[in-house]
């Protein structure tokens, strides 16, 4: 066996690990919220997520594979010695694998795509320098690490804001469902389709205008809307002891609620001596809410919104797999990249710089990701979906929703950002649109600590790795 097949096997194999451990640790942030607000079971989750990460993968991983394979270390700078760049790349799957398989352990939610680029600027400062590093490149990375969890944020937190005024606080909750859910079907399917089109048309060789993707996107979307029409008139939803509840007892409920929420934030905002006056109101509220929910026999398992939140739950399962179909597309490069640079420099003997990025390796990617899904997803699955804050399809939906937006729009960029990053800002955008005190601040802290650590963290191990794999090759 020669030395350029040993050396192929170990660098796909390293690939083919770094690809179960993003599926591994990352899952948790395409299927989490779907799992924790019931709309989908583990098992359930597993498989869906598997068939979309592996098609987001497959067809529309390689704009971001390029920017990991070249952009971020000069590779002209190894020019002279491509084995050093091949050593650097190897070094820095393996490190950054290895730490996303310890992350996973403990159930830390932490950034693949951080992870990845720390540990090449780690190799890439050690061996050049900071000359060998694209700064610039670094520099738009870095923004996007800030751009994308305020912008899901953002997203997130309109669309449930939306769902609020429109549906939760609705005089008659469920009729302003079944209106609602056909045009967000319709919209969520247009989304989800042009960025395929735009994105994925490559792959397939074909050529599309504006106008007939437009045209596409737009079928698609009106079939969509067209079977969730069908599929509520089929529903009964009409059942519970809620029925004998009258419609303006109802909107006093949900009136009061809202009123308590902006009472316990003007509590929280009050000086010291006014806040045991703002307090005692405050309960007053409270109790009498509690008075006219046991007058009228309203409880939240009966209610209007429980039957809401239950059709919500086929909505999130959609934008559930708008999520894993976008975070296969962008995370598929995390592992993919650095593999294509180090089999180009094994096959030629020397640089490639606009290197094709085979099917065969997004397949191997895609592959990997589905079983580390399989095997260790549910270990941070549980800290998104579960932790941050209390999930519900509406609230879910809003949150995959938001991400998903972010996530397509940067794979068209070709820009690698985090979806863990996104996720969580959705998921705080959501939690602050119900108001801070729904949101867990400690787990949130643990999070962001938990990235700050991971950048140095995989820059040392890919130092360690480079000097061990050097040794053993040279």
């Amino acid at each position: 066996m020669s030395v350029d097949l040993i050396l192929t096997i170990f660098v796909l194999l390293a690939g083919f690990y770094m690809a179960w451990n993003i599926g591994a640790n990352d899952v948790s942030n395409a299927m989490g919220t779907s799992v924790g607000s019931g709309a989908l079971t583990l098992l359930k989750a597993v498989i869906i997520a598997g068939v979309l990460e592996f098609c987001g993968a497959f067809f529309l991983g390689g704009n971001v594979s390029k920017t990991i394979q070249q952009g971020l270390v000069d590779p002209l700078f190894f020019s002279e010695d491509p084995k050093v760049l091949f050593y650097g790349m190897l070094s820095s799957l393996l490190a950054t694998a290895f730490w996303l398989q310890v992350a996973s352990y403990f159930g830390w939610p932490v950034s693949t795509t951080h992870a990845i680029v720390g540990a090449l600027l780690g190799f890439g400062c050690l061996i050049g320098g900071l000359d060998a590093v694209e700064w610039a490149q670094v520099g738009k990375i870095a923004s996007s690490w800030v751009i994308s969890p305020a912008l899901s944020a953002l997203f997130a937190f309109l669309i449930f804001s939306i769902l609020q005024r429109q549906v939760l606080f609705a005089m008659n909750p469920i009729y302003a469902t079944r209106r609602l859910i056909p045009i967000l079907s319709f919209i969520v399917l247009v989304v989800f389709t042009l960025s395929v089109l735009f994105n994925g048309v490559g792959s397939f060789h074909l050529e599309l205008s504006l106008m007939e993707m437009l045209l596409i996107a737009v079928i698609i979307g009106g079939i969509g809307a067209l079977v969730s029409v069908l599929l509520l008139r089929r529903k009964k939803f009409l059942k519970g002891k809620w029925e004998t509840t009258s419609p303006n007892v109802t909107q006093q409920i949900f009136s009061l609620a809202k009123a308590l929420k902006h009472l316990r934030r003007i509590e929280l905002a009050t000086k010291k001596s006014e806040r045991l006056g703002i307090g005692q109101i405050t309960k007053d509220v409270e109790n009498y809410t509690e008075k006219v929910r046991n007058k009228v026999g309203f409880y939240e398992k009966k209610s209007q919104l429980q039957v809401v939140e239950k059709m919500f739950a086929s909505l999130q399962i959609l934008s559930a797999c708008y999520v894993a179909f976008a975070h296969g597309a962008n995370d598929v490069a995390n592992a993919i990249g650095p593999v294509a640079a180090a089999l180009d420099i094994i096959r030629n003997k020397h640089l490639i710089l606009n290197a094709h990025i085979p099917l065969s390796l997004l397949t191997l990617g895609g592959v990997g990701i589905v079983i580390g899904l399989a095997t260790w997803g549910w270990r941070v699955m549980e800290t998104i979906g579960k932790k941050i804050t209390e999930l519900t399809p509406t609230r879910g939906f809003s949150a995959e929703f938001g991400a998903a937006i972010t996530i397509l729009i940067a794979s068209k960029l070709g820009l690698p950002i985090s979806t863990t990053h996104c996720i969580v800002g959705a998921v705080l955008g959501v939690g602050l649109a119900r108001g801070i005190t729904a949101l867990n601040l400690r787990i949130l802290r643990d999070i962001a600590l938990s990235w700050v650590i991971t950048l140095p963290s995989s820059a040392i191990f890919s130092i360690v790795i480079f000097y061990i794999i050097r040794a053993i090759f040279t």
